[in-house]
């Protein structure tokens, strides 16, 4: 099996570099020339088969080439690229920070920091704001494989202090963002002052609940992404998911541009379906030490677990259990799981959604989402603030 691992991200460490597309194709033609060179009709009939499937790929592959400088050129970084080791992240620093501590946003799956630009543009006016992408995503290099929840705390906090950003910090993730965001504050305690975890991922849901085959077909989808981009075949071009222009002041660079590079970057889809890895049975009990937070691991952090009441938008998941007794106990197993993250901190306190919204609700209700960030950064810069001398004290 580890071999299999080893093997899996050999390949897409190969497939995440755009412009291998081309030594591929070229190895494609050289089979189908020495086809045509061998006795026999069929022979040179494969040959002349392989070889139009290689002036294809060629033809592709340019194509892939070409659509990508053109998006790069027309989308430059908005923010800094800062090496963490050899490879680039992108930092969008925004906001005065004055006296409260910094807020970095981390969306869930393996997407870009501008997935939550919307949010991000309400909360510079009043503190310092940033986005960060993770390797592979956005603006970002690729970075080496296999990528991990604990390799990408680590890169994050390299990438702030290297785009000069000495905290403290707020760390709000949604969904694996919020997984991402829980193991890097337990890995530098010091450099953060609050949590604030949107509906985070358990590993619980992970290891013990039923099969989760959309995460197995998640991590093909990225796959077969990745190898119809390096062919020139591109799908979902410029489809927002940071609500529609113009809801929020837009940054230098438009939101949309990030979901236009990562609609043609193989090494997006390369990165998520390498994480994705660890999103299993098996992925969890053989990183699950370094990449699950414990009870108590925080200490006494502050943390906002903010979750819906009930399981809005899951229907589809306990429909197809079938057996309406299965199917509560499966509906208790993720409401009760969503709570393990209280028990990580002993200044961890919950916070629950408007009614009616599901596990997207950063995307739902995204003014709901920057006053509760709001209220903690304002929390934890009261109690920072130095007590005001009296006269004659």
């Amino acid at each position: 099996m580890r071999q299999d691992g080893r093997a899996m991200n050999g390949l897409l460490a190969v497939i995440s570099r755009d412009w291998v597309g081309l030594p591929i194709a070229l190895l494609v033609g050289g089979a189908g020339a020495w086809s045509l060179g061998l006795s026999g009709t069929w022979a040179r009939v494969i040959g002349g088969i392989v070889v139009a499937v290689a002036v294809l790929m060629v033809l592709g592959s340019v194509r892939h080439l070409v659509c990508l400088a053109q998006v790069r050129a027309k989308c430059p970084p908005p923010g800094r690229l800062v090496d963490v080791g050899g490879y680039r992240m992108h930092v969008l620093v925004e906001g005065e920070s004055a006296t409260k501590p910094t807020v970095v946003w981390l969306p869930g799956g393996h997407a870009s920091g501008h997935e939550f630009h919307r949010l991000h543009a309400v909360l510079r006016e009043t503190t310092r704001s940033v986005l960060v992408d993770r390797p592979g995503s956005g603006w970002s290099d690729v970075g080496p494989f296999p990528r991990t929840t604990a390799t990408e705390a680590v890169e994050l906090f390299t990438a702030l202090e290297r785009a000069g950003l000495d905290g403290p910090f707020v760390l709000v993730g949604h969904s694996f963002g919020g997984l991402l965001a829980a193991n890097a504050a337990r890995r530098r305690p010091e450099l953060v002052a609050g949590l604030v975890l949107l509906d985070p991922t358990p590993p619980d849901v992970i290891v013990y609940a039923m099969p989760n085959r959309s995460l197995t077909r998640s991590r093909a989808t990225h796959l077969r992404a990745a190898l119809c981009h390096l062919f020139g075949i591109h799908r979902g071009r410029g489809r927002g998911t940071d609500g529609p222009q113009g809801a929020v002041e837009p940054a230098r660079t438009p939101p949309a541009c990030t979901t236009q590079i990562d609609a043609f970057k193989t090494g997006s889809d390369c990165a998520a379906a390498s994480i994705y890895s660890e999103l299993s049975p098996i992925g969890m009990a053989r990183r699950g030490w370094q990449t699950v937070v414990y009870d108590g691991d925080l200490a006494d952090l502050r943390l906002l677990l903010v979750t819906p009441r009930d399981l809005t938008g899951g229907d589809e998941i306990l429909d197809a259990v079938g057996d309406p007794v299965q199917a509560e106990r499966l509906r208790r197993f993720y409401l009760n799981t969503r709570c393990r993250f209280l028990a990580t901190s002993t200044r961890a306190r919950r916070v629950y959604t408007p009614e009616g919204t599901g596990h997207n609700f950063p995307h739902e209700v995204p003014e709901f989402v920057t006053e509760v960030v709001r209220n903690l950064v304002d929390e934890i810069a009261e109690e920072r603030r130095p007590p005001s001398s009296e006269p004659g004290g």
